[in-house]
């Protein structure tokens, strides 16, 4: 049986509706009303939510480490680091209402949602840690950072779950980012 949706299309709005509802809230009945296609369509092709939202999140995740890849590489700490704030934040307060941080939704529900999930959201979060480490421990940004690439790392990583949760008590992008102001100028001297 020939598919009769386009599929990167589809799991951009599966993705939505996980990202707006969550894990746990979302039906399969609401991913086939989001896409446009029958229930039955999409469990033939996928075979349950789990799979559709592991494609979704797969493709999410190659999203947000390029475009944390991209914005951390500058020259010098102090603007790899405030590009990288820029990015989290636009994709937290993105569309009206701002949907939130995918990543920390789904770390919130990551008990309910089964072990391969869970182990996509870690999959992600290290990543985002190494690509940290790997950009901050460059030779032209290494010296202007007031602790190791390791630990700015790690620090940096905890600090982007505490801005997605400060977004959701409705504090907007310019409230966020003067707080990563605060956090960049406590990391970096230059």
């Amino acid at each position: 049986m020939t598919r009769q949706f386009d599929e990167e299309v589809l799991l951009g709005k599966v993705l939505n509706v996980f990202w707006v509802k969550g894990w746990q809230a979302t039906s399969m009945s609401d991913l086939a009303s989001a896409a446009s296609v029958q229930r039955g369509s999409l469990y033939h092709a996928y075979g349950d939510k789990e799979r559709l939202f592991l494609l979704a999140f797969d493709r999410y995740a190659e999203q947000v480490l390029a475009a944390s890849r991209a914005a951390l590489a500058a020259p010098t700490a102090r603007v790899a680091l405030q590009r990288f704030f820029e990015v989290s934040i636009a994709s937290m307060t993105m569309d009206t209402p701002p949907r939130g941080c995918f990543t920390t939704k789904t770390a919130m529900e990551s008990g309910q949602s089964g072990a391969e999930i869970h182990g996509r959201v870690c999959a992600l979060t290290q990543g985002l840690e190494a690509a940290l480490v790997e950009a901050l421990a460059r030779d032209t940004v290494r010296p202007s950072l007031a602790m190791s690439p390791a630990e700015a790392a790690k620090l940096i990583l905890a600090f982007t779950r505490g801005l997605a949760v400060m977004e959701r008590l409705a504090h907007g992008p310019e409230q966020l980012q003067a707080l990563s102001q605060s956090m960049v100028a406590l990391i970096a001297t230059a």
